[in-house]
């Protein structure tokens, strides 16, 4: 028996026992309290740190000067025959009464959409800003800039502007793809 009790503890195998130790089992160690507020302050500052260089500042971000946010939600119920392209993909519809010159909503996918303002975003709202819709590429009518879109991405395809199309969220939930911002 003591033979096998000494194979089963590190600390009388290796020769190290003592008085104090001889009837500690490895199921029975026990750590001091300094030991473990070290730990646990080492866990804090690591957590600390994570949180301090995982936060990232969005100074570098530009925000679009030239138009404004508009709240609003539309619900869009694909049973109507105006909003029926949103069944089937690789369409699109738009609705001209919502956000500053009307939105696209174009559908990639069963579950993927997406949806964009009309509006040119890289000169402020006039006459000539609402866009038109080809294929998946959204021009501005203006003379003086000729900017194109692409609806799927929102990024510019022609033209000097430096910003994209402004993204709403669109999502479906049964028959109804609700946009929103």
């Amino acid at each position: 028996m003591a033979s096998n009790y000494k194979k089963q503890n590190p600390i009388i195998a290796a020769g190290l026992s003592n008085k104090y130790n001889k009837y500690q089992s490895d199921r029975y160690t026990f750590t001091t309290y300094p030991t473990i507020v070290m730990k646990l302050r080492k866990a804090y500052l690591l957590s600390f740190l994570l949180v301090i260089f995982a936060c990232t500042s969005d100074d570098g971000r530009t925000n679009n000067p030239f138009l404004i946010d508009i709240g609003f939600q539309i619900d869009l119920n694909t049973n109507l025959p105006q909003f029926g392209n949103l069944n089937f993909d690789l369409n699109f519809v738009t609705v001209p009464d919502v956000g500053l010159r009307g939105i696209i909503v174009y559908r990639i996918s069963s579950n993927q959409y997406v949806a964009y303002e009309l509006s040119d975003p890289n000169h402020s709202p006039n006459s000539c800003s609402r866009m038109s819709i080809s294929g998946i590429e959204a021009t501005c009518p203006c003379p003086e800039d000729q900017n194109k879109y692409n609806v799927i991405t929102g990024q510019p395809i022609q033209g000097d502007g430096r910003f994209g199309l402004k993204a709403y969220r669109a999502e479906r939930i049964g028959e109804v793809v609700r946009v929103s911002n």
